[in-house]
């Protein structure tokens, strides 16, 4: 075929199909990090039924035992994607970290359960700072309660609960940090005896020792407790709105799906957070728990963040409080509620 000829098929090609799409564009490289809470699940799901893919995003995963851990990394632009607790989130702003919320995934999910040696103190009719004295009573010692460290969503819910509802003397109890699967270990081993856990974690130790009591819920440790996050780096956000748009889609329909659903989404939830080594019927049973409350507008959690803020403050693991323009991007959402109505 000499030059002209090509030229001439090419010409008819395009008029048989005036209207054919553009050449598909490469997916974009995300690089996701996340804490392995149940909380995460509308983003394991999207990405399990193909939805991240079909909205162009060719996401990989890095876990991360805390928020507060998942940020140095975040900073360091290691990651793209922020997928935890909405506390460690303003720490990161007052360290000049340009992070935007695009969505959130879960809220009301820290709850505080005790270990069999706490949870006989814990009696009807007892309030929660008198069974922490009968407990110092009793064994001489505080109280040891796990949570995630200073500036995590768990600690600011605990201390808040500890110290503005209940009430309890600081004498009564001792605050241990550490990561998300070492507290599971140490609720489990009575290695302390009290902890904020979340699902999975809540359903695998009751199964585990139905002895360790669930003594607060969500809404108990802090009203309107703000949970997990999807968080984009201010760079790739800019540079990929409509990307970003896409997956904030495919979270609602995630949603819907876990809702709808359970036993289809298990599956994708067990392969990231499971490892195969989680029975399914557990990851099943942290869906549908009433500790496991799947939210995705971002800005419902806008006004508690402002108040779980300014308790940071109080605590000290946060200097001051800071502004929230530019933190929220809530018109991702808006405008993926209005395309599907």
């Amino acid at each position: 075929m000499d030059r002209r000829q090509f030229l001439l098929a090419g010409s008819s090609l395009l008029t048989a199909a005036p209207f054919a799409p553009a050449l598909a564009q490469a997916p974009v490289a995300a690089r996701i990090g996340y804490i392995p809470i149940i909380g995460t699940a509308p983003v394991f799901v999207a990405h399990g039924e193909g939805w991240l893919k079909e909205a162009g995003i060719a996401a990989t995963f890095t876990v991360f035992e805390s928020g507060p851990n998942m940020i140095q990394a975040f900073a360091s632009g290691t990651i793209d994607f922020y997928l935890a607790g909405i506390a460690p989130l303003a720490v990161a702003r007052s360290r000049g970290v340009d992070v935007r919320v695009v969505a959130a995934t879960a809220i009301a999910e820290n709850v505080f359960v005790a270990a069999p040696a706490l949870a006989k103190f814990f009696t009807p009719g007892v309030a929660p700072a008198a069974a922490f004295k009968a407990h110092k009573a009793a064994t001489g010692k505080a109280a040891r309660l796990a949570t995630q460290p200073a500036g995590s969503v768990p600690n600011t819910t605990l201390q808040y609960w500890l110290w503005e509802i209940a009430k309890a003397d600081k004498g009564d109890v001792e605050i241990v940090p550490m990561g998300i699967d070492a507290t599971q270990q140490a609720v489990l081993a009575a290695a302390v005896e009290g902890a904020t856990v979340r699902e999975p974690a809540l359903s695998i130790i009751q199964t585990r020792n139905p002895q360790i009591k669930l003594i607060a819920g969500g809404e108990e440790l802090f009203p309107g407790q703000p949970g997990t996050v999807l968080a984009g780096s201010g760079a790739f956000v800019t540079k990929n709105p409509d990307a970003v748009q896409r997956v904030v889609g495919a979270l609602i329909r995630a949603a819907d799906l876990i809702a709808k659903d359970p036993d289809k989404a298990t599956p994708h939830v067990g392969a990231a957070l499971g490892k195969g080594i989680v029975d399914p019927a557990l990851i099943r049973k942290g869906l549908t728990s009433p500790a496991s409350k799947f939210e995705i507008d971002p800005r419902k959690i806008i006004e508690p963040s402002r108040a779980m803020q300014a308790y940071q403050v109080k605590l000290g693991s946060l200097e001051k409080e800071l502004p929230f323009d530019g933190l929220f991007e809530t018109q991702f959402y808006e405008r993926a509620v209005k395309a599907a109505g």
